[in-house]
């Protein structure tokens, strides 16, 4: 039964990626912190019928890490969710038995599910004129299939729950993931997302929305330019990030590796318009964190702004950012990892919370790259193009916005 008079505290001991900076926390920390990009042309045979043809894509391979009876049964983003929660479950140590079972679970994030399923599935019908699909056409496509496909490998009998909120998607998962813990219905949670959407029906609805940033003439990789003046918009990517969430009391009596503590998770709809942001909206949501955590909004050191690199939506998080935290704004660091990994939708507030994670650990900001040319109307300190050092980086914030309107925020603290 939940404790509800009592909150638990809530830490993470596990995390893994797929991404497009690495598919291990060392290459992420030093691709995501030493200002490497991750984005490129398109490496697929229909690149050339794409008018916007760079993306940020993860470098995995199934085979490498299941047998084909497995993988062959699982869309690209069930693939990705299923080594990532592997991956962080052997990085927090954790011993899976009858006894922990019953009391942990899963809850994933993710915009599409199964979009590769999906676009295979009406090209061998409409394109090939097959006469039947792949068996398991539906299975792979739902959005629930990463979330379940992990709970049987896992065996997790604990909750098992698929958010889908456009970009947000895994940011409210994760925060979820933490309410459920803090008020004892569970002791251990995965949490994430995975998305992969590099389909060629996906990326040509992309451009028919007039979101996507151009490629850049002279560096392919210099495309997405978060809070800079020549920004032209996002930059599509592709990964799957993991976390493993436990009571604080559970992890120190185990003698768990612990990376942070989520303190404070926020979430609010800005009930606006479908695709365009609100500076109202942005705002509620950093401030239902900050009241969750019980912090001053000057405790906060620095931002993982969600900074997708669009006119629109990096002046309002700026006005939103200066609106919670007025004068104090300008003493805090705000960073778009984005412009390095590009925007895995909903995927991307997992990865950005792992990002945000390390920075805390390691007392180092993540920079903006390709910030050379800074638009007025965005005048915070965006860690321009090299990774700041801080002594001691004590609060953390990480920002999520999406279509539709779902803000959710999260916050970390050091625990060491």
């Amino acid at each position: 039964m939940a404790n509800l008079s009592n909150r638990q505290r809530v830490v993470i001991t596990g995390l893994s990626v797929v991404s497009p900076l690495g598919n291990t926390l060392s290459d992420l920390t030093l691709n995501a912190f030493g200002g490497v990009s991750g984005i490129k042309k398109l490496d697929t045979p229909f690149v050339d019928q794409l008018n916007c043809k760079i993306a940020a894509q993860a470098q995995f391979d199934p085979a490498e890490h299941f047998t084909k009876h497995t993988y062959s049964m699982l869309d690209r983003t069930s693939q990705m969710a299923l080594h990532t929660s592997i991956e962080a479950i052997k990085d927090s140590g954790l011993v899976l038995d009858e006894t922990l079972r019953p009391r942990m679970g899963i809850f994933l994030g993710t915009g599409m599910g199964g979009a590769h399923s999906i676009e295979d599935g009406y090209v061998r019908l409409y394109k090939e004129g097959a006469k039947r699909l792949k068996p398991f056409t539906v299975l792979m496509s739902m959005n629930n299939a990463a979330a379940s496909a992990i709970a049987l490998e896992h065996q997790l009998t604990g909750p098992n729950q698929t958010f889908s909120t456009a970009c947000s998607s895994s940011a409210v998962a994760i925060g979820e993931a933490a309410r459920l813990i803090r008020h004892g219905y569970v002791d251990v949670m995965l949490a994430g997302g995975s998305e992969a959407l590099l389909t060629f029906g996906t990326i040509k609805a992309w451009e028919a929305l007039r979101t996507l940033a151009e490629d850049d003439a002279e560096d392919l990789s210099a495309s997405c330019k978060p809070f800079s003046i020549d920004r032209t918009g996002l930059v599509l990517g592709e990964g799957a990030a993991m976390l493993v969430l436990e009571s604080y009391d559970y992890a120190v009596a185990r003698g768990a590796n612990i990376y942070a503590e989520i303190v404070g998770y926020g979430a609010a709809n800005d009930c606006n318009h479908i695709t365009q942001p609100s500076v109202t909206g942005q705002a509620a949501t950093m401030q239902a964190a900050l009241k969750d955590s019980g912090l001053a909004a000057e405790a906060i050191q620095y931002i993982n702004a969600h900074g997708t690199g669009t006119k629109l939506n990096d002046a309002t998080e700026t006005n939103a950012i200066k609106k919670v935290f007025g004068a104090h704004a300008y003493d805090l660091s705000v960073s778009s990892t984005k412009s390095m990994h590009g925007h895995l939708m909903g995927a991307a507030g997992a990865l950005e919370t792992i990002i945000t994670t390390i920075a805390v650990t390691n007392n180092q900001l993540p920079p903006t790259i390709n910030l050379k040319h800074p638009d007025p109307e965005c005048d915070l300190d965006y860690v321009p193009n090299e990774a700041k050092t801080l002594p001691r980086l004590e609060y953390a914030m990480s920002n999520s916005f999406a279509f539709g309107g779902t803000g959710a925020a999260l916050i970390l603290k050091k625990v060491n």
